[in-house]
């Protein structure tokens, strides 16, 4: 799903001064640094963490690995690194391949990036009850190892939210269960697993305890300028840390970048059920105005279809442009709005008041 083709053009777009920012709701990967984060970066280490010597780093991978109760972590620079890094660290020569649920960030929105790096096909798979994959839903997809006729599966790749919706524990010890049987591997995208975490309040060494390597993001909603973190045990860790060299990736000074990422987890990730109590007030609020909600609302974005009331999401995107908030959309009536930590009260009140003023 593509968001931004409902930004309307520079002309039409607002000025607005510091005391009253624009709220970007096309994505959380929106959140911007703030001066006091540039200021932490200068307490940072200055090592080369290519060389492992950098404190600030190492500090964040420790924490990171030890508050997911696994061994290792692994700093990288986006949610794609660190999920394609995994996927390439877990499978070996093909043929394999890689079973996802069909709206998977790693099959839809990485460039192609299995069949690039790991020559791997992907088994998509929809969920029969629409919302997320259950035992059932992998037994009849998986693709079993018969000898010069298959690409058997070797990897169960779940996304934890997908969509802003929550895949329960039971659902994931099943399938994990299921999946150990068979010496599949197990691979999280967990790029919002901290909204899991905050909308239940279960811990999230709980969540991850399923999975073989979590790729988790610092900067979608979290807020760092820069950095997702991949996690698992020590051997798998340092095969990653040398594919995430031959991926480009080998960085060296990152001590800043990985000292504000750690902040966020004692900062931002506290304030995330805040962002999903905003999610829930917009959603109700468009839904008494008579749009349609398309997926249910259970962190931090609301799907919405404005057809019923008449109303185009180009139209809506220019008209709020005009109070301060940038909107994107996937159709001429339908658009994905995600919350985030810097999203203030207003820009909710400001479109729900924009879809009234406007249906028709």
């Amino acid at each position: 799903m593509v968001y931004a083709i409902a930004t309307p053009p520079p002309s039409r777009r607002a000025s607005f001064s510091k005391d009253k920012r624009v709220c970007d709701v096309r994505s959380d990967t929106f959140t911007e640094p703030t001066d006091d984060m540039y200021e932490m970066m200068k307490n940072a280490s200055r090592g080369d963490d290519v060389y492992g010597e950098d404190t600030s780093t190492l500090h964040l991978e420790t924490k990171v690995a030890d508050l997911c109760k696994k061994q290792a972590a692994l700093f990288c620079a986006t949610g794609t690194m660190t999920n394609q890094i995994a996927l390439r660290a877990a499978l070996f020569q093909p043929p394999h391949s890689i079973l996802c649920d069909h709206r998977s960030h790693v099959y839809l929105w990485e460039a192609g990036g299995i069949a690039y790096h790991s020559q791997a096909q992907v088994t998509p798979v929809i969920p029969k009850n629409g919302h997320h994959l259950i035992l059932q839903d992998i037994q009849k997809a998986i693709i079993p190892p018969l000898s010069g006729l298959t690409a058997p599966t070797k990897v169960i790749s779940l996304e934890n939210t997908l969509n802003g919706t929550i895949m329960p524990l039971q659902d994931l010890a099943e399938i994990s269960a299921f999946a150990r049987q068979r010496g599949i591997w197990m691979h999280c995208d967990g790029a919002r697993l901290w909204h899991v975490v905050a909308a239940t309040g279960v811990p999230i060494h709980e969540w991850v305890q399923y999975f073989d390597s979590i790729s988790l993001c610092l900067s979608k909603g979290m807020g760092a300028p820069i950095g997702s973190i991949l996690v698992g045990g020590k051997d798998f860790i340092a095969k990653a840390r040398d594919l995430r060299k031959l991926f480009g990736g080998g960085w060296r000074q990152s001590g800043g970048l990985a000292h504000v990422a750690e902040w966020t987890l004692s900062n931002v990730w506290p304030q995330l059920p805040a962002t999903h109590a905003m999610a829930t007030r917009l959603a109700e609020g468009l839904q008494a105005q008579g749009v349609r909600i398309t997926t249910p609302v259970e962190t931090n974005m609301v799907f919405i279809d404005t057809a019923p009331i008449g109303v185009h999401i180009t139209d809506l995107a220019v008209y709020l442009a005009d109070k301060g908030v940038r909107l994107g959309g996937s159709s001429p009536t339908e658009a994905r709005l995600v919350i985030h930590y810097q999203i203030e009260p207003w820009a909710i009140d400001a479109i729900i008041d924009a879809v009234q003023a406007l249906k028709h």
